[in-house]
């Protein structure tokens, strides 16, 4: 079986679909790559953000849940999702580019190996820049040729997803007896008092390849709302790889939804033991299967198997003008 190829992507939660579309394309500069709904809850959006093409692990999703109270950080929980850049500069850029935009932000500052720049969007999501400078491993994507941010400073995808609970070695333990990810090292917390932050990668390594487990010892359990992530989705090259990992976690005695169409990926998901929602999905079939590449999240985008109720879905949808000028 092959191993799990690095971070596909990462589902958030926000309450203001055109206000999200508005910071994630023209603030952070990212390409709505497709506009469509959850598929187990038809009533609400569902956003995918990435590069050119919305390339594996460089998507960014929201499901739009309008009355969803605010995050209640705490563990047991995906508590911070990592941005890609190509290196040190594109840090710099990005601070001042915060500041013009009243975008909260810390300072520059190394984690582990790497320079990183954390920040919050408009609802408080808990977002991390890092650079890719010294980085060696799993290749980023492509940044759309139409963003307002220049190539050499935009984001190339996901980087490290930052796991924070309150007993690391169950999550541990399924990581890398399961999932079989690699420890590689450790960094201080930046919370005083608190355990070092260890740093686990799969496939070919790098930054769009690494979970980090926090321990904390000082927070209650995070109740999850509007600036919060719903889950992670760990690549799989191809569906038949996708049924050897149903298989396995069969064997190995773990619940899970099985086998589920996706259309623009195959998916399968579990809960690790401290509760966090993992998700499997397949690198394809891709985000251009049912639009062209050229006009990508401009309409609502249905599968096949949701078409025949485009008109009950629509109606109940405010709608989102998407359509580029």
């Amino acid at each position: 079986m092959q191993p799990l190829k690095g971070i596909h992507h990462v589902s958030a939660i926000t309450a203001k679909a055109p206000e999200n579309y508005k910071f994630y394309t023209k603030t952070l500069g990212l390409r709505l790559i497709k506009k469509t709904v959850n598929q187990d809850d038809v009533s609400v959006y569902h956003l995918f953000y990435g590069d050119e093409k919305g390339n594996p692990g460089t998507e960014l999703t929201f499901f739009e849940i309008p009355n969803a109270g605010r995050v209640h950080e705490g563990v047991n929980s995906i508590s911070s999702t990592s941005l890609r850049v190509r290196n040190d500069d594109a840090l710099s850029f990005w601070k001042k580019r915060f500041e013009e935009h009243n975008v909260e932000h810390g300072e520059i500052v190394q984690a582990g190996n790497r320079q990183t720049l954390s920040f919050r969007d408009f609802e408080g999501q808990r977002l991390i820049l890092v650079s890719d400078e010294k980085n060696a491993g799993v290749a980023g994507g492509q940044p759309w040729d139409k963003s307002p941010v220049p190539a050499e400073f935009a984001i190339i995808g996901l980087g490290p997803v930052k796991l924070t609970v309150a007993v690391p070695e169950r999550t541990i333990e399924i990581l890398t007896d399961i999932l079989g990810f690699r420890a590689k090292g450790s960094y201080p917390s930046d919370v005083p008092g608190q355990p070092d932050i260890l740093v686990f990668e799969t496939g070919e390594g790098g930054s769009g390849a690494e979970v980090h487990i926090e321990e904390r010892l000082d927070l209650p359990q995070e109740r999850l709302g509007r600036g919060g992530v719903h889950h992670v989705a760990f690549r799989v090259d191809n569906e038949e790889e996708m049924h050897k990992w149903i298989e396995k976690l069969k064997s190995e005695r773990i619940p899970s939804s099985g086998f589920v169409d996706r259309f623009y990926f195959r998916s399968l998901y579990f809960r690790e033991p401290n509760g966090i929602l993992f998700e499997l999905a397949t690198d394809g079939p891709g985000f251009d299967t049912d639009e062209e590449l050229n006009h990508l999240g401009e309409s609502l985008a249905l599968p096949p198997f949701l078409e025949n109720r485009r008109a009950e879905i629509e109606a109940k949808l405010k709608p989102l003008n998407t359509k580029l000028n």
